[in-house]
């Protein structure tokens, strides 16, 4: 019983760290890369060019539709844990309470003190389930961000013919580059019109 308090708290660790890096691509936006507005790339067939992924899920309408959708769900799961945590947590306090008064025979405290063991364990495992939902929530997503994202540059690469578009996050695997190579904003326009086509 002493543990749940230590449960609640690393579920709420974790539920922010998700909430963290949902909203670390929402929120980290790069000025000096947010004044490029090209929206045509001048790179040559053949070139090596990159896109800044950072933006993409920045930017990618697709991207911001999905993260809404998890950030209600996992609001919707802490709040369901967490109220499961208290109601544990209220009724470990009541039944202290009355042990510490004596209203209660030995046999009857051992009965109820086995219960609320098993409800404690039961809880423990809802919120382990419920951490490992959250987890695949984030996985999923960023599996079909993934998939939007290859998929869509497959085809636009079929017209353009690089040799090679690479993905740029957080400055690397590209630390500098010519800004021609930049395809960012021609393959944001590019993915979120076919995310609109693709919802009506």
């Amino acid at each position: 019983m002493k543990n749940l308090s230590i449960i609640l708290s690393s579920l709420a660790l974790v539920v922010a760290i998700v909430f963290g890096v949902l909203f670390l691509t929402k929120d980290s936006k790069n000025v000096e890369q947010g004044e490029t507005a090209a929206s045509e790339t001048s790179a040559e067939k053949g070139s090596i060019v990159y896109v800044d992924l950072d933006r993409i899920l920045q930017e990618y309408d697709m991207a911001n539709d999905l993260r809404s959708v998890v950030e209600t769900k996992v609001q919707n799961i802490q709040a369901e844990v967490t109220r499961r945590g208290k109601k544990l947590e209220n009724d470990v306090n009541a039944f202290q309470d009355k042990i510490n008064k004596g209203l209660m025979t030995r046999s009857v405290a051992e009965a109820q003190g086995q219960k609320l063991q098993q409800q404690e364990q039961e809880f423990n495992n809802y919120a382990a389930q419920k951490q490992n939902e959250i987890q695949e929530e984030q996985v999923v997503m960023m599996n079909q961000l993934a998939d939007a994202i290859k998929t869509y540059l497959d085809k636009y690469n079929q017209t353009k013919q690089y040799a090679m578009i690479l993905t740029n996050q957080g400055g690397a695997p590209v630390l500098t580059a010519d800004k021609s190579l930049d395809i960012t904003d021609d393959v944001l326009s590019g993915l979120n019109e076919e995310y609109v086509k693709n919802k009506k």
